[in-house]
């Protein structure tokens, strides 16, 4: 039994998207990647981050009936996804290492159960032949693999635990497998494919394009500094800062918090208390920047990330997008900053020379090459970025990048290029950037002496200015196609015949005059909403958060509250216009963020009155009368005596959904038989609290039982009083 039952043909996508997560619509590519996993297709989806990947699964786990497998590596992130899928209604556990063995054989029995719509799992627990045994006897209704790139060799990240997931399709020959990466090239692709042996795979290239990051590659100077400098006014935004090593590290993060930054390190030198101590800091808002190695980027899925900088040059063009794209995951502006010194490239080049396989060997030093001319100027960064992945970026002007945006004059640097060129063809074109400065500036070097290059008419013709300045004109000469790098262990520079023209004075040679200090190009900050009362939403959010012990945006995004802070609403159905409201959260906590926004706005009438109109609903909601296909298909349902598990079973909903739909029938006037939905002695102590509590809150009832009753009976309980109270 490993087939899960398919729900009928759905119209209308967008209902349940609106009612379990609150999106009014489909981000781009979702919505066709949901369909034909409805189809039973098999998916193979590269998709940026922040692009929605997670959606493209959980909307279909909500929908099919049985449970949707997640195989993810990121065990650190597990709970909170967990946790935010939970709080839309969906029923989700996860199983790894960092459960005990009785909670693991509670997450086993709701799975066998049939409760689960959505598990999390670890890549090795597919190479365990007992899990596999234990999957066969549940429906399945979909295998989803995240962050697929692991499985290549090819690819940056490379994971043999992702080996065992090509037996998916062998135990598992009707379920559909959809495989999602943020990063991979069509070579890359391919790959994956083959690895996890998908069928005739639904394939899905979307834009690598993040509109709403800003990229910008600053000179690496006194690099703390520099950050300091740049973190000057963003002391209250999350960013996360990355360095390679964990000396620098601990080094940044000493000399931020000196300077009174809210700041943490993470590194694998930590003991694993501490590092979980600092991220839970970092996701839960307590501080307000990460320092970290590169073992933090695949453990972070906070969507407030407002700024990423890098420290020190990363390996891969595919390690820095994956890397970025941890800012900015809610959509609004975001700055990516990355510090370039060429001595990176030496320790990098250290650790290539390192590898015993010599195709492995060459690869990573084709892509540090790549990295390096990413970040020389004169080229739009995001062009260039998208151009690795193969996709053509058309406009002349990005809009979003410290080259696009810069009013930096280009300057004549002819001269300095001519002088560069002859040095190196005049040392026989043998020699690396390091050598040539060295012979270009006049020093009096042992190696220079040797070989008798200060005998050269060009040695000492740049003695006026420092070697930094002719490794720049180096860069831009790289840049702009004049010189090529070969490769290998010790790469040398070679004059082209483009390089040639402008040698000898037939072609021009421009740079752009650099700045001394990071831009601040980009604001990360969103105007259009009052920041007063934002921040008293955010300051119930966190309370809310430290109840559930969740981070923040577990409960609700920024995005999320800046619309609140936009619009003003002051009811339930206002607030459920607001993006990322849906149904279970807008009971869950309708009665703790309106009141906030109604106090607002009584002492501030003129803050409600000159706001935006909010979005129109997408459907009306009722309150009487549901009448609908939807509502009168689970009333015939209950009259033929069925419960609401099984309703939700073979409707493919889930029970909270079912709930709602009873709690409208019964304030509609339907004759609802209450004890087979909940229990006589719950229905007594409902009311009971509903009495001496009052009808409003949801949640207080909840809490005020302990944890003996849940939010589906609560409402229903309500539904029933409201409705009897009614007839009287």
């Amino acid at each position: 039994m490993t087939l899960a039952q398919k729900p009928g043909k759905i119209d209308d996508l967008t209902a349940p998207l609106d009612e379990v997560f609150g999106f009014h619509a489909f981000r781009p590519n979702q919505e066709e990647i949901i369909r034909a996993i409805l189809d039973r297709r098999d998916i193979f989806a590269v998709m940026p981050t922040g692009g929605g990947k997670s959606l493209c699964y959980q909307l279909p786990s909500h929908l099919l009936g049985g449970t949707c497998i997640v195989i993810s590596p990121l065990i650190s992130l597990m709970k909170d996804q967990v946790d935010a899928v939970r709080d839309n209604g969906i029923h989700a556990e996860y199983f790894n290492s960092s459960l005990n063995n009785l909670q693991r054989s509670a997450v086993l029995r709701r799975l066998s159960s049939g409760e689960l719509d959505l598990l999390y799992v670890a890549p090795e627990r597919f190479a365990m032949g007992s899990f596999i045994s234990i999957l066969k006897g549940v429906p399945i209704s979909l295998f989803a693999v995240d962050e697929a790139h692991c499985i290549s060799e090819w690819g940056h990240d490379f994971r043999p635990d992702y080996l065992s997931l090509s037996l998916i399709v062998e135990h598992f020959a009707d379920v559909p497998v959809a495989a999602f990466t943020a990063t991979a090239t069509k070579r890359v692709q391919r790959d994956i494919i083959d690895r996890l042996a998908l069928r005739d795979p639904h394939t899905v290239r979307a834009s690598f394009d993040r509109p709403n990051l800003f990229y910008e590659v600053a000179d690496k100077d006194d690099v703390n500094r520099l950050i300091l400098l740049f973190l000057h006014n963003r002391r209250d935004e999350s960013g996360i800062i990355y360095r390679t090593t964990r000396a620098d590290v601990e080094g940044t993060a000493s000399y931020l918090a000196s300077h009174d930054v809210k700041v943490r390190p993470y590194h694998a030198g930590l003991d694993s208390e501490t590092r979980k101590k600092n991220q839970d800091a970092f996701n839960r808002d307590e501080i307000n920047v990460i320092v970290a190695t590169i073992a933090f980027g695949m453990g972070i899925d906070k969507s407030n990330v407002r700024f990423v900088v890098h420290g020190d040059l990363p390996k891969n063009i595919e390690s820095y997008y994956q890397e970025t794209g941890r800012a900015g995951r809610d959509g609004e502006p975001a700055h990516c900053l990355l510090f370039f010194g060429r001595g990176d490239t030496s320790t990098i080049r250290y650790f290539i020379n390192q590898m015993e396989d010599e195709t492995q060997q060459s690869i990573a030093t084709e892509k540090l090459n790549q990295m390096v001319n990413f970040a020389v100027p004169n080229t739009c960064r995001r062009r260039r970025l998208l151009s690795y992945f193969g996709e053509r970026f058309e406009k002349d002007n990005c809009g979003t990048c410290d080259v696009c945006t810069s009013d930096a004059e280009q300057v004549d640097a002819a001269t300095e290029a001519q002088i560069v060129m002859s040095a190196i063809l005049r040392t026989g074109q043998r020699f690396g950037a390091a050598h040539v400065a060295d012979v270009v500036t006049g020093a009096n070097t042992k190696k220079i002496r040797e070989l008798r290059h200060n005998e050269i008419k060009t040695y000492g013709a740049g003695k006026d200015k420092d070697k930094r300045f002719w490794r720049r004109i180096i860069d831009d000469l790289l840049a702009q196609k004049c010189l090529i790098q070969t490769e290998g262990q010790y790469p040398v520079l070679q004059v082209t015949p483009h390089g040639r023209e402008v040698l000898f004075g037939r072609a021009e040679f421009y740079v752009r005059k650099r700045a001394e200090t990071p831009s601040h190009a980009v604001s990360t900050v969103v105007d259009d909403y009052n920041r007063e009362l934002f921040e008293r939403l955010r300051s119930v959010r966190a309370r809310l958060a430290g109840q559930q012990n969740v981070p923040p945006f577990v409960v609700f995004s920024d995005r999320t509250l800046h619309e609140m802070a936009c619009y003003f609403p002051v009811t339930p159905d206002e607030m459920r216009r607001i993006t990322g409201v849906g149904e279970m959260k807008l009971q869950r906590y309708s009665d703790d963020f309106l009141p906030v926004i109604r106090a607002f706005v009584e002492s501030d009438p003129q803050s409600q009155s000159s706001a935006p109109p909010l979005p129109e609903p997408r459907a009306p909601r009722q309150t009487k009368s549901p009448a609908g296909k939807t509502f009168n298909t689970t009333w015939q349902m209950l009259k033929d005596g069925l419960s609401r598990s099984q309703i939700a079973e073979r409707r493919g909903l889930t029970t909270g959904t079912v709930s709602t739909h009873i709690e409208r029938l019964i304030l509609d006037g339907r004759d609802i038989e209450l004890d087979r939905h909940v229990e006589p002695a719950k229905q007594t102590e409902i009311e009971r609290l509903f009495k001496r509590l009052g009808m409003d809150s949801l949640r207080e009832i909840v809490e005020a039982s302990d944890g003996t009753v849940g939010y589906e009976e609560v409402r229903i309980v309500r539904a029933a009083m409201q409705a009897n109270s009614d007839r009287k």
